[in-house]
């Protein structure tokens, strides 16, 4: 098949999606009734009906993510040329732990990541690897800065520390690292709370209490954890008064940017992420506002040694190491590595920096475009962000009861979230596809429902009354 009937393909699919339902209706009784009828596994099948099968399953039974109107969590509409890559990738079956084995391989994911660790400002010797997601990012900072400031803990673990190790962050920041915490040994108490200002933003003078109290009660405080881009409500924090503070105190400094790092992209994003060159360490998640599918996390860290040495090992199966390149598998967590950075390479060579950062300034203007109308149609806006994400909320909203409506009738799909203990709605734009009808559709179709909500309301009070 030729390259312009795939993206013939590519387009028909997305525009069935896009006039489809957004929110399948299905119980897991059914499917497995379903797949338990049709795939004992005990006699082949023929492939293509196979495909076919599955496929139907996903049209059907799935949250369709790369809908227009699918307005959810960090999961975006992807771009061809990401899908072709996973498609090489798989084919292939590249295997990225050691240079030697896929050389190709090792060099395009390093010449991706170095491309993107100079954009974010970080040295030329930083130390940048793929990774599976987020969380794994996040886990080789904490893995990492542990290493650095504690010798021994590498080699004699956490009892041989002569005090308690503590990170910090506030209740906004992603909650892979209370798992982080817990899975490190060093107990999610160790995960100290520091608070936010009135616009959710992390309170450098609670940071910097916390860590004097617990410096002297004994603590040994080691990492601060700054967000470039909130889960619920997009908050970008102080990045560079934060990574002032760490330097000052010599903390650790990480930014989570999985979602909102990508704004490094886009000239009018970019200074609102100023600060980021100062970190020790990055994650930032290409699957989410880098548009290629899961799952394709990234790890900076400015440390090369400290990285070494935190995922060293020698092995005797292995091929040869190639003096000056690194073998994936000794500075990163994984071992068997897929060859997960093409997807992003691919797409950054179709459609170059000045596509990407109008495919991003696109959704930017697509939040701006959705806040102006929920405000002219009576919500308030309860966050404050350059990223498109908006949380709102009115009087009288269930936000429960609400959302079920929006995707009972297939109009958008959102999220709930809590802002200052008080639910609300999350809306965040994904997909690059959006457009300002499909906005201004979903937020009339959003006062028809909250009216009609009303209404009933007044008439049950008027019965019972």
């Amino acid at each position: 098949m030729h390259l312009d009937e795939l993206q013939s393909d590519f387009a028909a699919l997305q525009s069935e999606i896009a006039a489809g339902p957004i929110v399948p209706n299905v119980t897991p009784g059914e499917i497995r009734a379903y797949l338990g009828a049709r795939y004992g596994f005990n006699q082949a099948m023929p492939l293509d009906q196979v495909i076919a099968d599955v496929e139907q399953m996903l049209r059907t039974w799935q949250v369709q993510v790369t809908h227009p109107r699918y307005f959810g969590l960090f999961n975006p509409s992807v771009t061809l040329a990401s899908v072709l890559a996973d498609t090489l990738a798989a084919m292939y079956n590249s295997q990225l732990a050691n240079w030697r084995t896929s050389p190709a391989g090792n060099e395009i994911e390093r010449h991706t990541l170095n491309w993107l660790a100079e954009k974010f400002g970080l040295p030329a010797d930083t130390s940048a690897t793929f990774t599976s997601g987020g969380s794994e990012a996040n886990l080789s900072a904490v893995v990492v800065a542990l290493t650095r400031a504690f010798p021994g803990f590498g080699v004699d673990g956490l009892r041989s520390l002569p005090a308690a190790p503590t990170l910090y962050a506030t209740e906004e920041a992603h909650h892979s690292f209370n798992k982080i915490a817990h899975m490190t040994g060093l107990g999610r108490r160790a995960l100290r709370p520091v608070a936010t200002d009135r616009n959710l933003k992390l309170d450098l003078a609670d940071l910097a209490r916390r860590v004097a109290e617990d410096r002297r009660n004994g603590l040994a405080p080691f990492m601060a954890v700054a967000a470039a881009g909130t889960t619920a409500a997009g908050v970008i924090d102080p990045l560079a008064e934060i990574g002032r503070f760490c330097r000052e105190e010599g903390l650790w400094f990480h930014v989570d940017a999985a979602w909102g790092g990508a704004a490094i992209l886009s000239p009018t994003l970019r200074p609102h992420l100023a600060g980021i060159e100062t970190a020790d360490s990055i994650t930032c998640d290409a699957h989410k506002w880098l548009s290629v599918p899961m799952g394709a996390g990234m790890f900076f860290c400015r440390h090369p040694a400290a990285v070494a040495e935190s995922f060293r090992a020698e092995v005797s199966y292995m091929p040869k190491k190639v003096d000056g390149t690194p073998d994936p598998y000794t500075n990163t967590a994984q071992w068997s590595r897929r060859f997960i950075g093409l997807k992003l390479f691919l797409a950054l060579a179709q459609l170059g920096e000045a596509g990407y950062a109008e495919m991003i300034d696109h959704q930017a203007r697509m939040g701006h475009v959705l806040r102006g109308a929920l405000e002219a149609s009576g919500w308030r806006i309860v966050n404050s962000t350059p990223l498109p994400v908006i949380c709102f909320t009115r009087d009288g909203l269930d936000p429960t009861g609400f959302l079920a409506a929006l995707r009972d009738g297939q109009i958008a799909w959102m999220s709930e979230a809590r802002i200052a203990g008080e639910p609300v709605l999350r809306a965040c734009v994904t997909s690059f596809r959006t457009t300002e009808a499909d906005i201004h559709w979903v937020v009339a179709e959003m006062e028809r429902i909250f009216q009609a909500a009303q209404l009933t309301s007044t008439q049950a009070a008027t019965v019972h009354g």
